[in-house]
């Protein structure tokens, strides 16, 4: 690969996705509003802590938590997997293996190209929301912010990357969105999407640390609210990019397959 045109070819290419979440604006509204689940979340939430604390979490904790997974949500989702599925079995991906840039590097293109609708819709309220609830929330210091911003980056790529790597296995079975429905349903749980991975007992606990789903959604949010010491986030940053790591293995692996599998039924 070339990385010469490749370059050339993005802006171009991340017009052309641009304009068409906005032609199809619809749809990205829909999908916008099925993923407001933080907002019943926090009504939910902020009613129980009204009468006592839980935990570590105030009235006022939950409020910035669940905006600020609202925030994250928007920024860091993907629906690749329905995508490739879709092209795999239609056999739409030829024409796109015909684009001057991996095809992979293509679909992350498609999906970036919506945040800037998602982020006009959501995030304006979202960030009013936090600042209402008091500054003393968000990171204060420039360390804070970079590591959010390497938090969202490293969730957005482990979403991305399962959806490529699950969305391949259509290559090999009939179709792969019932893999992507246990996954989800997984996420829902393990996230920190519905409750904070800090009210989890113990036990489960230590499990969600070594799974991949709270660097997906729970991390970013934990940083963004200053939940974390410099060292703590640190750590847990670094497991987070271990996971990006061998997901994008998993993907270039199941890739180079499944290509071989396409072209050998005349993909």
């Amino acid at each position: 690969m070339k990385v010469g045109p490749v370059l050339r070819a993005l802006p171009t290419l991340f017009r052309v996705g641009f304009a068409e979440a906005v032609a199809y604006r619809a749809e990205m509204l829909v999908w916008i509003l099925a993923t407001t689940m933080p907002l019943v979340m926090l009504a939910l939430w902020t009613a129980v802590a009204r009468q006592a604390p839980i935990g570590p979490f105030g009235e006022k904790d939950f409020i910035a938590y669940f905006l600020a997974t609202l925030i994250v949500r928007q920024l860091t989702g993907s629906w690749a997997s329905w995508q490739l599925t879709f092209e795999i079995k239609n056999g739409v991906l030829a024409a796109r293996l015909l684009r001057p840039l991996p095809a992979v590097l293509s679909y992350a293109v498609d999906n970036l190209s919506a945040l800037p609708m998602r982020f006009l819709v959501s995030v304006p309220v979202a960030i009013a929301g936090l600042v209402s609830v008091g500054r003393s929330m968000l990171p204060s210091t420039a360390w804070g912010w970079v590591y959010f911003a390497l938090a969202v980056w490293g969730g957005w790529l482990i979403t991305f990357l399962v959806n490529i790597a699950i969305g391949t296995l259509s290559f090999f079975m009939e179709s792969s969105n019932k893999v992507m429905d246990v996954w989800m349903a997984a996420f829902m749980v393990f996230s920190g999407y519905l409750i904070p991975v800090e009210l989890f007992p113990s036990g489960l606990r230590k499990v969600a640390d070594f799974l991949p789903f709270r660097y997906q959604i729970g991390l970013p949010v934990e940083i963004f609210t200053s939940r974390h010491a410099q060292d703590d986030a640190l750590s847990l940053l670094a497991r987070q990019w271990l996971w990006v790591v061998l997901l994008a293995l998993l993907v270039h692996l199941l890739w180079r397959r499944g290509l071989r599998r396409f072209a050998a039924y005349g993909g």
